[in-house]
This record gives structure tokens, sequence and C-alpha cells, in this order.
């Protein structure tokens, strides 16, 4: 018989010298304070092995970041009843709110209606904590059925129009055009102009060489006594006068309160006769005798203009020229202070290229080059910002309007000239500062040319 199997039986404990060692451990451990205070019958408060780890106080250890990468107003400047779109970009965030009337809000965007001008605060609340971030939508006043009628307009050099508008409101000049398809060659077009160039705001405060920055204009009445006009360089192509022209009208380029005829240059005079709803523009303009009522004026052309008609200039022939090498008018187009800084300009803008064809497209009536390449822009050509494009909400307000301008209505090409040139009125308002640094910042890229139908390449 196996001599083991009358062993007797052991407990596993004993049997294992491994556990042995071990129940010697947890007997010494029982039997010691661990520290004063203790009574012995188990582990003490104060031994760090035995304590539960504190709640933490902040936020987890690894909790992402909450960040709002972006937060803008699409377009920033509206009229009253017209909707805008906020969008976002955030990171990590649980919950989102707008305020002020918005609340709670899911996704990238939101479409607003805001009755005036508002500043709306984007909340993003998270594991981290929360962070915030704004943008403001400009509201301005809605064109108000002076479409086609000046008479609301005041008197004097560079006078409020309070709401009247050239033409009537189907005018391609105060057609919306943002949604309008883009030209099949609008890359080598913008190319041509200038891709990395930014605009330059050709009109401004103060003066340059003496003279006021910008092409300035004069609004008069009915009872402004015409004068005779002597067309010195396109009497065939010009309307012959006689023009209701102050003796005192402004020239574009000219030394305030001198009769040198300016310091050269397009030396515009631009009329508006509020009664009668007509606009008289003239080119390289000298008054026979300044500052005398009644004296007679030279200049190279003269083109009247019927602001109450879509029969524009119902005078012109077929490749007339005005004022304007486009054959445009060019005050419809100008950036004036009274629309900009009430955060709305309802109306197409006016611009220069260097580099034209030997061509042109409706609205425009003239060309002014021999160079018949299609990489370059016909006279009238019209460019819109993209729809991508986000007008920056630190723009000033002025900026915020004439960029949106660009977005709905466009502009044309009216004129040879330095690039990305846009035109406007003189005004002692202007923030020349911010003008320059902020228009500056938009570049040939951010533009595209809309569609072109009716070409004429005479």
């Amino acid at each position: 018989m196996n001599p083991t199997s009358l062993a007797r039986p052991q407990h596993p404990m004993w049997g294992n010298p491994s556990l042995w060692i071990l129940a010697g451990i947890m007997l010494a451990l029982t039997g010691c304070g661990g520290g004063s205070g203790s009574s012995g019958s188990g582990p003490s408060a104060s031994d760090a092995r035995f304590h539960r780890p504190e709640p933490p106080t902040g936020p987890p250890t690894g909790s992402p970041k909450l960040t709002i990468s972006s937060f803008t107003a699409t377009p920033s400047v509206v009229t009253a009843g017209q909707s805008t779109e906020l969008s976002w970009s955030v990171k990590n965030a649980t919950t989102l709110s707008i305020s002020p009337s918005i609340g709670t809000v899911t996704g990238t965007q939101v479409s607003v209606t805001p009755a005036q001008t508002t500043t709306y605060t984007l909340t993003a609340s998270g594991t981290s904590g929360q962070v915030t971030a704004t943008a403001t939508v400009t509201v301005g006043s809605a064109p108000s059925g002076h479409y086609g009628s000046m008479t609301g307009a005041d008197l004097g050099v560079g006078a409020n129009l309070n709401g009247a508008l050239p033409f009537p409101s189907d005018n391609a000049w105060n057609t919306n055009i943002s949604q309008a398809q883009v030209d099949p060659n609008s890359a080598n077009l913008i190319a041509s102009i200038g891709l990395s160039t930014g605009l330059h705001p050709d009109f401004g405060s103060g003066t340059y060489n003496g003279g006021v920055i910008g092409i300035p204009y004069v609004v008069v009445s009915s009872a402004q006594a015409p004068v005779a006009i002597s067309i010195t360089g396109y009497p065939s192509q010009s309307d012959p006068g006689p023009f209701p022209v102050p003796a005192n009208a402004p020239i574009e380029g000219e030394p305030v309160n001198e009769a040198t005829g300016g310091p050269g240059g397009d030396m515009h005079v631009l009329v508006i006769d509020r009664d009668t709803n007509r606009l008289y523009e003239m080119w390289q303009s000298v008054p026979s005798n300044y500052n005398v009522a009644g004296s007679a004026w030279s200049a190279s052309t003269a083109a009247l203009f019927h602001l109450d008609s879509d029969n524009v200039r119902p005078t012109a022939g077929p490749d007339w020229t005005s004022a304007d090498a486009a054959g445009l008018p060019i005050f419809p187009g100008l950036v004036r202070y009274e629309e900009a800084s009430a955060g709305l300009i309802p109306h197409a803008l006016r611009f220069t290229v260097s580099q034209t064809r030997k061509a042109y497209v409706p609205p425009a009536d003239h060309y002014a080059s021999s160079n018949t390449s299609t990489n370059l822009p016909p006279m009238g050509m019209r460019v819109r910002l993209k729809a991508s494009y986000v007008i920056p909400s630190t723009f000033s307000p002025a900026s915020q309007a004439i960029l949106q301008a660009m977005k709905t209505y466009g502009m044309f090409v009216a004129d040879n000239g330095s690039n990305w040139f846009v035109s406007g009125a003189p005004d002692s308002r202007w923030n020349d500062d911010a003008l320059d640094s902020e228009l500056s910042q938009v570049k040939g890229t951010d533009f595209e040319v809309v569609l072109m139908t009716g070409v004429v390449t005479p």
C-alpha cells in the first residue's frame, strides 16, 4: 500500500509555503496600529494605502478643448425684412445657443430676419466649460419706392439723395445678380485683371494734390439756367447742350476754388436735375469763366441721361461713347457715403481695369481698345464677389456695405485705368485708413464674372 495514502489530509494553506508567508504578513498587519491613535483593529485612516481618491474639482483630465473657429453672418448687411444666414464652426460642444431670441440650435447654420441692427452671441457649452463668439447683422433702410425719381434729393454739391435711385427698379444698375450664372471664361478674365491685386477705393476724404479724392457731383433744380457747352473732342457722339451746369460745379481732380481746369486727368463734371430727372455728364471739362453765372463750358464729350426711364440715353447712336469710355453713365455707379454709412448700397458699382477688349456688352455701348483677345474684359463686363467670400464682421459698416453691394449687384467695367479701382464720390466723412486697409484685403481671386450675353464685337 502506498504510504502516502494513509497520511493525514492537510489544509491547502498549510501545505503551501508561499501561503504561509502571506498569512504571516496579514497577521502582522492586523496586529500593528500603523500610527498613533490606531485601535489596532484595522488599517489606520492615515495610511495612504487605504485612502479613496478625492473627486476631481476641475475638468476631467484629458477633456477635449472647446473651440469656436468661426461665427459669421452672410450677408452681414441686409435691408429690413431680408433674411441672412448665421453660420458657425464649433468643436467639442455638447450644446449650442444663440441670443437674442433664438435659443438652442443644432447643425452649423440658422436663418434670421432681424428687424434692426443686431449683434448675435453664440454660446457653446461642453465638458470643459463655455466659450462665446459674436456676429453683427447691420439692417439698412430699404429703398422706399424712389426708383427713377430724384425729386426727394437735396440740392448742392455732394447732396444727399434721401433714397432716390437713378432708373427704374428693373434697370440693369438695380438688378440683383447674386444668383446669375458664372461666365465660362470667368477664370481667364479675372486673371487678366489681377488675381492677387486688392480692391482700391478711388475716393475718400480730404484732398490729393489740392483736389478732392473721387468724382464729385452737384444736384440742381429746374431753376438752374442752362449754359452753352462747347464740345472739343467727340462732337458726333455727344449731346450738344445747353446743360444746366452751375458756374461753380465741382470738377474731378480740380483744386478747390481754383479755375485752373484741374491738374489733368478725366476732369468729370456730373450734374443731376432733380426736377426733370436728367443727368448731365461731361469729360475733360473746363469753365470759360469760373464762378461767373451764365458762363459757357467746354468739354471733350457731353452726355444726357434720362434717370426715369430704361431708355437711358435715347439720343445716342450705335457705339457712342459718353463721359465714360464704356458709354455708361458714371453717377449711378458711384459709392456714396450717404448709402454706405446707412449700411445699404442698392445698386451696381463702377470700376476700372488696365486692359480691355475691342468689344462691349450691354448696358455698355462703347469700347476703348484695339486688342481682340477674348481673355480680356469687354466694356460693361460685370463681376461680383463670390458667394463663398465671407465679409469680415470686423470691417467697418461702410466697407461691409460696399462689399455686400459687390455680392448682390456687382460692378461694371466702365473705363481703362488701374486694376480694381472702385469709383466713389468724395466726402469729408470717409475714413480713408479703414477703407484702404479693409478693401485691399479683398483680392481678384474673390471675384467671378457674371455670364455675358449679347457681347458686341465691332
